[in-house]
């Protein structure tokens, strides 16, 4: 008789690809939407997870009684996000990215637009830079941020795409990505969540101004407490942000 042949060996795992050497801060500007964020949180963290992207997921909560301040919050959020970050997102709480080749990584070359005009399910026009931005922190900085005057829904990422093209930046987006407007799941209901897009006296002017002075360096705001917690087994940082207006340069941060 002949001996049995030894068994084979087992096959070794598919090696799954290593996490980066770079940290992503998720800045998420938020106010009372808490059914999406409790869908939002444990999306992105599975997400970016499976991307092996380091992350760290801030909810940049308003909890002053002036109207939302999109971009605000993201200066904020950047200047709380800590130094283990090296790279933000600007990212919105109601898009949901569906398609896993969509880059998240370290956008080296430029601000990179994840959520572009041919992807977006309804922004569509070429100077669009809403919805998903990355930022290296170092190019956010040479931008000083985003202008604080915005107070409302909308027009804020319009300026901030003239700060990209000012500071000498070179705007990418997505390439090979063939899902179209399926590309993100919007989670938005305007009929159950009305935006603020109320333009008050002289904000009809000042909305398609650029601020050429403000910006990081002159947001004011103070934390009101900061909170770890898991929503769903992922980890995010609640941030309860209270921002402050100065009434004579914005009027139009109140609605009175």
């Amino acid at each position: 008789r002949q001996p049995c042949p030894p068994p084979a060996p087992p096959r070794p795992p598919e090696e799954e690809p290593p996490w980066g050497p770079h940290r992503l801060a998720l800045l998420v500007p938020f106010r009372e939407r808490f059914e999406e964020l409790l869908a939002f949180v444990p999306y992105m963290h599975r997400f970016l997870s499976k991307k092996r992207i380091r992350h760290r997921i801030f909810i940049l909560n308003q909890v002053d009684h002036f109207r939302f301040n999109r971009a605000s919050l993201i200066n904020v959020g950047f200047l709380e996000s800590g130094n283990d970050t090296d790279y933000i997102a600007m990212h919105d709480v109601d898009l949901l990215p569906l398609n896993e080749h969509l880059d998240y990584s370290f956008p080296e070359a430029g601000p990179f637009h994840v959520a572009s005009p041919e992807l977006h399910p309804l922004y569509h026009y070429k100077t669009y830079v809403g919805g998903i931005l990355l930022l290296t922190k170092q190019h956010y900085e040479l931008c000083n941020g985003m202008s604080n005057r915005f107070w409302g829904w909308g027009r804020e990422d319009d300026e901030f795409y003239r700060r990209i093209k000012g500071a000498g930046l070179q705007l990418r987006r997505p390439s090979g990505i063939t899902t179209g407007y399926e590309t993100f799941q919007h989670l938005h209901d305007p009929a159950w969540r009305k935006r603020d897009q109320k333009r008050i006296a002289a904000q009809k002017q000042e909305q398609f101004k650029v601020d050429r002075e403000g910006g990081l360096n002159n947001v004011r705001y103070r934390i009101e407490s900061r909170t770890d917690l898991s929503v769903a087994g992922a980890p995010c940082t609640v941030l309860n942000i209270l921002l402050d207006c100065d009434t004579n340069e914005t009027p139009w941060c109140t609605f009175g």
